[in-house]
């Protein structure tokens, strides 16, 4: 069974217009049903949760469904466990403020050269407090994290290592699952940064066995708000940031600044709604009768269709004498998401998207935030990479315009 993209594309309003989207790594389009619940929201329960009349009840329902939701969205155990916030950086630097409560000068931190900043600026933040911060470097001849590197610079003072589940620039999917393992053994958590795989392949944390995991929703088809995904004993053992009279028992409050946004959380449950009608529209009958297994079916035909529009891209890409593909080359759902970045020979990167522009197809060039990666490459100087970023609602055919575009900018 194929993904039918007929049927994809009616549900995000936006796709109807002229502009192709290859920067969905930056910001998804949204899916009308999310602005549906947080329009619902806003104009039938637009209240304060908490109080005992009607509409404040509801509201707090629909906000609990809604975290609900999300749990089953990445499998976690419970709702407590799920921390909504702004943004993926804000709810990153809140976990690394509360945890370093529980570190003494001396503990160590390791994290990578190829996250994005968000999930490195934080903890090395720590080194003010006397938190030892070592960097796991990728391989310049494979560009790949390597456990024997990683080996080497664990210690029984490691309390915690931080990387990406996929990254932003090469789109290489990390095996979270057997580091996870790996850093449990020795004693240490694991806090995984998965903005860029969660829009591509369903999350569960569970089966992963991570301390902690974020996402942003605004680039899952969702709102601009974000997931913090925390083991219960942890959010428990951490002391949160909230005032001092909010009980350290109280989570995901605890954790929650001037609490999280009730509508755009809400809004979340658009996604929900889209998955499910999406796996019955493909699998009638045998759809699978619970949330979680109709997302698992879902997210199977998008990684799928997803590699067929990468193949159709990195075949063209890697025929150009003059591009040079930064990343797996080859398309493999397995091993990388859609995000395919590259340069060209002699030309500066930021005078490629600008020439792709009048095609009405948005295409970016730069560092994403991920500038300890782009050094390391050596490619600051040419202005970083260009980044085509697809998602499973593209299709062949504008893969198709790009190339097109292409073809009279780089090689015409």
């Amino acid at each position: 069974m194929f993904l039918n993209i007929d049927k994809v594309r009616p549900y995000f309003p936006a796709l109807s217009g002229k502009w192709t989207f290859f920067d969905n790594a930056g910001g998804s389009q949204t899916l009308k049903k999310v602005v549906d619940r947080i329009s619902e929201f806003l104009l039938t329960t637009d209240v304060q949760l908490g109080a005992s009349y009607e509409i404040s009840q509801l509201a707090g329902e629909r906000v609990a469904l809604a975290t609900q939701g999300m749990a089953t969205l990445i499998n976690a155990k419970s709702p407590k466990e799920v921390v909504m916030g702004p943004s993926t950086t804000m709810m990153l630097k809140i976990l690394a403020l509360c945890l370093s409560q529980t570190f003494t000068p001396g503990d160590e931190i390791i994290v990578t050269n190829c996250d994005h900043e968000a999930n490195i600026g934080a903890w090395v933040a720590l080194e003010k407090q006397g938190i030892k911060v070592k960097f796991w470097q990728i391989r310049p001849e494979t560009l790949e994290l390597h456990l024997e590197d990683l080996e080497m610079l664990i210690s029984r003072r490691t309390k915690l290592v931080a990387l990406t589940h996929a990254s932003n620039i090469l789109g290489t999917i990390n095996p979270i699952k057997e580091i996870a393992k790996f850093v449990h053994e020795r004693g240490g958590m694991i806090c995984v940064d998965g903005v860029a795989y969660a829009p591509h392949r369903l999350v569960d944390v569970q089966d992963l066995d991570v301390d902690f995991y974020a996402l942003s929703c605004y680039k899952v088809y969702g709102s601009h708000c974000a997931l913090l995904y925390g083991k219960e004993e942890h959010l428990l053992s951490i002391p949160g940031l909230n005032h001092y009279f909010i009980e350290q028992t109280d989570i995901p409050y605890k954790f929650q600044l001037g609490n999280l946004n009730f509508e755009l959380t809400y809004g979340m449950l658009g996604l929900c709604d889209y998955l499910s009608e999406l796996a019955q529209l493909h699998y009638g009958n045998e759809t699978a009768p619970e949330l979680r297994n109709q997302m698992v079916q879902v997210f199977d035909l998008m990684s799928v269709h997803e590699e067929k529009i990468s193949d159709r891209l990195l075949v063209y890409l890697n025929s150009q004498p003059k591009i040079r593909v930064i990343g797996q080359s080859i398309a493999n759902r397995e091993s990388r998401v859609p995000t395919i970045s590259f340069v060209v020979e002699g030309v500066h990167s930021s005078t490629i998207p600008v020439k792709i522009d009048p095609h009405h197809i948005g295409i970016r060039y730069g560092d994403f935030y991920a500038k300890r990666l782009i050094e390391s490459l050596g490619l600051a100087n040419q202005g970083g990479i260009i980044r085509v970023s697809m998602v499973h609602y593209n299709t062949i055919e504008e893969v198709d315009g790009l190339i097109k575009a292409f073809e009279q900018v780089i090689s015409g």
